[in-house]
């Protein structure tokens, strides 16, 4: 199973819980997943994925097994959180633990759902987060680099260049800047991640509409550009979506969803373009196995090497590595099989050298 896991936070009443909701009631069968601890703010939720329902429905497989992502719903963040206020400990925590975060920004005006901040205001909601993830990190960094200071004197190598890597994201955390904006080189941005930040996380913005009420995008009035303007300025990542008409999708039909969401005016599915946009946003790629027995989606960083892909289903596959037979789900589907395939001589061999690409369908040969 993937590790990938994403935190859903942001300000109360902004639909996170509604959010969590709906993207848990879309969960794989625990079956698939023996050994995940059943945990109620976990929920574990399959990566949608056309290509591996036409591989496993090529092969007549008996079980089909996708991608996942972990979403764990985290506590709402409130002014203040840095210090301790509202449940502010808890919430950084647990961010800490994540590999992404989907921070959920309301973009509704419902006089029935109260704002914490009196009234509906995006950008703002978004700064006072950012500001509080932001306070946590630098108080962290400073308690680091005191630590760090006494070894790096003494000419420790380690300690020399972790302050370095602190000196680097120091300076903008202090301008309330994020550290995943620090211009580093590939050790040190292996140092920067061990250090947990906050800031250094990816973000997706999901831009929580609601239907029949004034919703800010619609609108297009000062708000909408001021939040449309700073995501295009920091080339943020973001979906639109409407948490409650996507949990009350869950309960109908595959088949009459289509026409519930045309008439609710709810064009695609936003949670699928969620889901897809955080494994995105981790810059992982899926690469398939497929036979009778199983057609699965495997998870891994894109770049990785054959031997690091077979890693990831069983760890001879690396080690013992000798090659891999190698072919885009495509071509195997007009194949019609893997015997066809190797017949027609479009099956390609591949030593421990060759880079995976999204959608390969692999068999590994090991010692």
């Amino acid at each position: 199973m993937s590790s990938l896991s994403i935190g859903i936070v942001g300000m109360p009443n902004v639909g996170k819980s509604t959010l969590f909701n709906a993207l848990t009631r879309k969960g794989v069968p625990a079956e698939n997943y023996p050994f995940c601890t059943i945990d109620p703010s976990v929920g574990i939720v399959a990566v949608p994925d056309a290509r591996l329902t036409r591989l496993s429905e090529m092969s007549h497989s008996e079980k089909t097994i996708p991608a996942v992502v972990e979403f764990v719903d985290i506590a709402g963040l409130v002014k203040g959180a840095s210090e301790g206020e509202g449940l502010g400990n808890q919430f950084l925590s647990h961010i800490r633990e994540v590999d992404a975060i989907a921070e959920v920004v309301r973009v509704f005006d419902d006089e029935d759902i109260h704002h914490v901040e009196g009234g509906v205001e995006p950008l703002r909601d978004i700064e006072t987060i950012d500001l509080e993830l932001v306070l946590a990190d630098l108080e962290s960094v400073q308690k680091r680099s005191a630590r760090i200071e006494r070894d790096a004197k003494s000419g420790d190598k380690t300690a020399i260049a972790e302050g370095t890597v602190l000196q680097k994201i120091l300076p903008l955390l202090h301008a309330g800047k994020f550290a995943r904006s620090a211009q580093l080189n590939k050790e040190e941005m292996l140092i920067a991640r061990s250090l947990q930040l906050l800031t250094q996380k990816p973000i997706v913005y999901v831009l929580n509409r609601k239907s029949g009420v004034i919703n800010v995008d619609a609108e297009a009035g000062s708000r909408w550009k001021a939040l449309e303007g700073f995501l295009e300025q920091n080339g943020a990542q973001y979906v639109v979506l409407d948490a409650g008409v996507e949990n009350e999708l869950t309960d109908v039909h595959d088949d009459e969803r289509a026409d519930f969401r045309r008439e609710l005016g709810v064009a695609s599915d936003g949670l699928d373009a969620l889901i897809k946009s955080g494994y995105a946003l981790l810059n992982l790629i899926s690469f398939f196995t497929t036979g009778e027995d199983e057609s699965r989606a495997w998870t891994i960083p894109r770049g990785s090497t054959a031997p690091e892909a077979g890693a990831v289903i069983h760890s001879d596959f690396r080690d013992k590595f000798i090659r891999a037979e190698v072919i885009q789900w495509e071509k195997l589907l007009g194949a019609g099989s893997w015997g066809k395939a190797r017949e027609q001589g479009v099956l390609r061999t591949e030593g421990r050298e060759y880079v995976v690409q999204d959608g390969d369908v692999m068999e590994f040969l090991h010692s």
